[in-house]
């Protein structure tokens, strides 16, 4: 499926800030997934390149301002080809090992409830073994709990916190579902990326998801959010152990009271098919 992805993020600060400093997580590694044909991010219509690569494996950019601003502009304009590979990523060429993704962080600590409800998906289907239908009941047990409710969470909710409220967004069903892989033994980490629509009415969004790693596979995604494991609708982006390693962008500002953003992200599909 031939993808054209057009992001932009509009930073307004109530009184001019004068000092603006923020890391770019907002290029794409590379992946079996998915080709990237074309891949621009801007800064204020400057094209800002990745200078690194982050111990991740994700391409990294920091850049600052240091007058006053009112107002900044992010902006991505990408042409992605991308694969159905039914959500696995395999394994990564270097990076960290899988065990590295099985500590949990802050953000990712099991509280009991998530260990019961990772207990009692791993009890379900005997005989069905370790395998990938026992990570789809646990993808599926979380969104059960976890009911899809915008702006009733944040960057800062912890999986417990979102468990517990029963609410969030994919953000908090991939942070639970990682929280309750690792409860079980399997190495999780986080993804961050796009979503194309699936059906007309759909909007095109940022996205986030989650990827275990298999014995014999490698790095499998599931996005519990949709129930599905990751197609060709998905635009892989960053990963990490949690949201704060792979967020698109993490940053601080000086002076310039409160911060709004503004976010438009259009995903478009071209006649072109996958061969």
């Amino acid at each position: 499926m031939q993808l054209s992805v057009t992001h932009h993020t509009r930073y307004h600060y109530g009184q001019a800030a004068w000092l603006v400093v923020q890391a770019l997580r907002m290029w794409p590694a590379p992946s079996e997934s998915q080709q990237v044909k074309s891949w621009r991010v801007e800064v204020d219509g400057k094209v800002l390149q990745p200078t690194g690569v982050d111990g991740f494996g994700n391409p990294v950019a920091t850049h600052a301002i240091d007058r006053q601003v009112s107002e900044l502009h992010l902006a991505v304009h990408a042409q992605v080809r991308t694969l159905d590979r039914s959500g696995v990523h395999g394994d990564d060429a270097g990076g960290l090992p899988p065990m590295f993704f099985l500590k949990p962080t802050p953000l990712t600590l099991p509280s009991p409830g998530i260990i019961a409800l990772a207990d009692a998906a791993a009890g379900e289907g005997e005989g069905e073994g370790e395998g990938l239908g026992r990570l789809h009941r646990l993808a599926n047990a979380v969104r059960d709990k976890v009911d899809y409710v915008s702006d009733t969470t944040d960057a800062c909710t912890s999986a417990a916190e979102a468990f517990e409220a029963g609410t969030g967004v994919c953000q908090d069903h991939a942070q639970v579902l990682i929280a309750a892989a690792r409860h079980l033994g399997y190495p999780a980490r986080y993804v961050s990326g796009y979503l194309c629509p699936m059906e007309a009415d759909d909007a095109a969004a940022s996205h986030a998801w989650a990827e275990l790693f298999v014995d014999g596979l490698g790095w499998v995604g599931f996005d519990p959010a949709n129930r599905v494991s990751p197609d060709e609708h998905y635009v892989r982006v960053a990963c990490g152990r949690d949201y704060r390693d792979a967020a698109p962008v993490r940053g601080l500002h000086r002076g310039g009271g409160d911060e709004t953003l503004d976010v438009d992200v259009r995903i478009t599909q071209s006649a072109q098919t996958t061969q």
